[in-house]
């Protein structure tokens, strides 16, 4: 055989093997792939977020297709301020599975997972997200000389030259809210209460306008509508960088008149509450607004931060330090949602982790009023520090989310405590909110320690094992002591108050840095979970579709 040819019949079969190979090796990168996305959508718990509507007039469902408009447009404008043009992020990922996850998690980084990269390609989640030019540096940002470059409502971006520039969301995004506005003024032209109406249309301008003020004042006097709308960039959880600016959001809500008569009677004793926390009274001169309701709603729809990832079951606004001094803030417990995390995953949880004598005190109610009374806390303490440091959210900057929810977390509890003493909750026994607390802590900690809410739960879970007020089990249970655990949820109180009034971002750094983590052997005992296969949240099927309004 002509040598040419032998050769060229070796080449051959060695490029068609190589092929083949290689064939056989994308194949199973991407067979590894699909079962790791599969792996990680397990994670999640599919509920259907519905509820009884016939509680709404014909012109109140003749709002909700309005209202819904405008929340699709939040959720496309969280898009803009979390990664960049959604469609094109998306139309870039050809797996289906891949695609779903990361509408689920709003981008190519795992909620779920410390926010790691799932998709190949991307690498760290910038931790100013969008809001700020990926190759800024701290240091560039602090010598822009412009007041506004801190306000919740502007991004920044850079000229030609290079430089900075400073530019308000209402500019940025200017068609997309004037759209979303006028859906809203649509709806505030049906609804029959004046409340309301006249928070709808005050919302829909500060949209275009991002003056937020007088909308947030007037949805604090509306509290008497079946429909609740919360719409616009309201948290600042997003904002890793410094925590200033604020990511879009919307919740379409529908009032459970029964659940919320039950809870007027708590507004009436927070400036009490406020006197008697357990601090020096410099941390405690600000007294709560009187305006305060606490409310229980079924939720119908989410839309852009609340729905990114880990999904909220409770609300406590307006952030505006002002306004809660002068009129308190709106608690909202969304039952539905609660209720769908308790069965799901609290529950199951509790079955493998919480020691079999003490299961017996894990209760929905108990969950309801933790997570209820979070919530109050947040309007509860001090707002503004005690050394002219400015409000605790300037001076503790990135901090000032994680010690916030841990606030919120302690203080919660605290306040649960003393209204059994003060025969104020009688249903049920505290023991119940103890142990149901610290099975929340381990149904939450599954988000991961990369949210502010993940540092929290470490922090107070930390913080109760070293004082023997949640014990482990050589079997991997974990029982609470009851008078420890009383002990040091008082100590926790004066710790977080006193850094919250004084500022002190130094002792906040140090306390997330050394306790908000995870540490041996609870990381193994989480691993009990994963094996279970529990979920660690909830996904929502939502929609227009699924709500009867004709």
């Amino acid at each position: 055989m002509n040598k040419f040819f032998y050769y060229l019949i070796i080449v051959s079969i060695i490029i068609i093997t190589s092929c083949n190979n290689s064939k056989q090796k994308n194949i199973e990168i991407k067979d590894s792939l699909n079962t790791t996305i599969k792996m990680k959508l397990d994670k999640y718990a599919k509920v259907t977020l519905n509820t009884d509507l016939s509680i709404l007039s014909k012109k109140e469902k003749q709002m909700l297709p309005y209202l819904y408009e405008a929340a699709k447009i939040m959720d496309d404008l969280y898009w803009e301020v979390a990664i960049g043009n959604k469609n094109e992020f998306l139309s870039n990922i050809k797996d289906s599975l891949i695609k779903l996850y990361a509408m689920i998690n709003y981008g190519p980084w795992d909620h779920l997972d410390n926010n790691k990269p799932f998709i190949e390609g991307y690498g760290e989640r910038p931790p100013g997200a969008n809001f700020y030019p990926k190759d800024m540096t701290k240091e560039e940002f602090e010598k822009l000389k412009d007041n506004l470059k801190t306000s919740p409502y502007t991004i920044i971006r850079r000229n030609n030259d290079g430089s900075l520039r400073v530019i308000w969301f209402h500019d940025a995004f200017n068609e997309q809210l004037t759209k979303a506005a006028n859906y809203i003024k649509k709806a505030a032209e049906l609804t029959e209460d004046k409340n309301f109406k006249k928070y709808l249309n005050l919302r829909a301008e500060a949209l275009i306008t991002d003056n937020y003020k007088l909308s947030d004042i007037a949805w604090m006097d509306s509290k008497t509508s079946n429909i609740e709308f919360i719409v616009g960039p309201i948290e600042n959880y997003t904002d890793e960088l410094f925590g200033y600016k604020t990511a879009y959001e919307a919740f379409i809500l529908i009032k459970d008149n029964e659940w919320s008569n039950k809870l007027a009677k708590y507004n009436k004793l927070l400036p009490t509450l406020q006197k008697e926390l357990p601090v020096d009274e410099k941390y405690k001169k600000e007294k709560p607004g009187s305006d305060s309701d606490i409310n229980v709603y079924d939720a119908i729809y989410y839309a852009g931060d609340c729905n990114a990832g880990t999904k909220t079951i409770a609300i406590n606004l307006p952030n505006d330090e002002e306004i809660q001094l002068q009129k308190g803030t709106r608690k909202l417990q969304l039952k539905n949602t609660m209720k769908a995390k308790f069965d799901n995953i609290l529950v199951p949880i509790a079955n493998i982790l919480i020691a079999p004598e003490q299961r017996k005190y894990i209760k929905f109610n108990a969950f309801f009023e933790n997570t209820m009374f979070h919530e109050v806390a947040h309007g509860m303490g001090i707002k503004n520090t005690i050394n002219g440091k400015g409000t605790v959210r300037e001076a503790l900057q990135a901090e000032y989310s994680a010690i916030e929810e841990g606030k919120a977390d302690i203080l919660g509890l605290y306040l649960i405590t003393k209204l059994y003493e003060m025969k104020e909750l009688s249903e049920g026994e505290l023991m119940d909110n103890y142990v149901t607390f610290v099975a929340g802590i381990f149904r939450s900690v599954r988000f991961g320690t990369a949210s502010a809410h993940g540092k929290a739960n470490m922090i107070r879970f930390n913080y109760f094992i070293e004082k023997n007020a949640i014990e482990r089990h050589p079997q991997g249970y974990y029982s609470i002591n009851f008078s420890k655990m009383k002990e040091a949820v008082i100590y926790s109180v004066q710790m977080i108050l006193k850094i919250q009034g004084d500022g002190d971002k130094e002792t906040a750094e140090k306390i997330i840095k050394e306790n908000g983590i995870i540490k041996p052997p609870l990381e193994n005992d989480l691993k009990l979970i994963d094996n279970a296969k529990i979920p660690v949240d909830v996904i929502f099927e939502q929609g227009i579709y699924l709500w009867q309004i004709n």
